[in-house]
């Protein structure tokens, strides 16, 4: 397959959209899903990260991988395009040293091949993908890996069609389900050796407060006008009535792909 550019409708809403989380920082950190240790242990295991290895996270949100990495004997810089969600990082990260930083990954100043891992956790949808692909292999030192991470509830039935339900409703659609895999946009870019992959699950409980204020971070409801999201609200309430726990799944997936030696200058 070949790497498609955006329309401008396209970036213009993707643009607008990666803006809406800044706002609901604190909510945002209190109810998205860490990343499990084995995920990142497996991270660090395929890269072959040595003590002090310089890597970078793009999109950080409010530090759920940061915190992990952060642990850890490497040099991490994190950066967000959103200043909240950099300031709520900051609280929550371990004190270790990691730099934070409010910057687009568009913006981002850093020279070329820098880094051994650039990283982004649930994140990468939201950067020019005709800068993303490109960017970040020049920034990665020969032999240097890029890892595309992504992590979501899968909720057990009935919940789970019935929040379909309700998305379709107020949205005119079920998104993410023709978009290309990262595999496939790393095999596009012709930029990477070919992508290694793993997924991790775990099962989880989550209340029903949790569910409905998670919900409430997503980009599209951020992004509805303030009927829609009361209406959304009301229905998603309904879904949630009479539960006393919300049983999912959750699922980490993990792409992977070391830099072709040929590109780096």
């Amino acid at each position: 397959m070949e790497l498609m550019s955006e329309t401008a409708e396209q970036r213009a809403t993707r643009e607008r959209k990666r803006l809406l989380f800044d706002a609901v920082a604190q909510v945002y950190h209190e109810t998205r899903q860490e990343y499990p240790d084995q995920a990142v242990r497996w991270i660090l295991e395929t890269a072959s990260l040595d003590e002090g290895a310089a890597v970078l996270e793009v999109g950080c949100g409010t530090g759920q991988l940061t915190a992990e990495l952060a642990r850890l004997p490497l040099r991490v810089t994190a950066i967000d395009i959103g200043s909240t969600m950099i300031e709520v990082a900051r609280r929550y990260v371990p004190d270790s040293g990691v730099v934070l930083a409010v910057s687009s990954f568009e913006q981002f100043a850093a020279a070329d091949a820098s880094f051994d891992l650039v990283v982004s956790a649930t994140a990468a949808h939201w950067i020019d993908p005709d800068v993303f692909w490109t960017r970040s292999a020049r920034l990665l030192r020969p032999g240097g890996w890029l890892a595309i991470v992504y992590v979501g509830e899968v909720y057990d039935e009935p919940l789970r069609s019935a929040l379909r339900d309700v998305w379709v409703r107020h949205s005119g659609a079920w998104a993410g389900s023709e978009a290309p895999t990262p595999s496939e946009r790393i095999a596009a870019t012709g930029l990477f050796e070919p992508a290694v992959g793993t997924i991790h699950a775990q099962r989880a409980d989550l209340s029903p407060e949790r569910v409905m204020n998670l919900e409430r971070t997503r980009a599209t409801y951020l992004d509805y006008g303030p009927e829609n999201r009361e209406s959304f609200d009301a229905e998603l309430r309904v879904a949630l009535s009479g539960l006393v726990a919300v049983s999912a799944t959750i699922r980490t997936e993990v792409t992977m792909a070391r830099v072709r030696r040929q590109q780096l200058r």
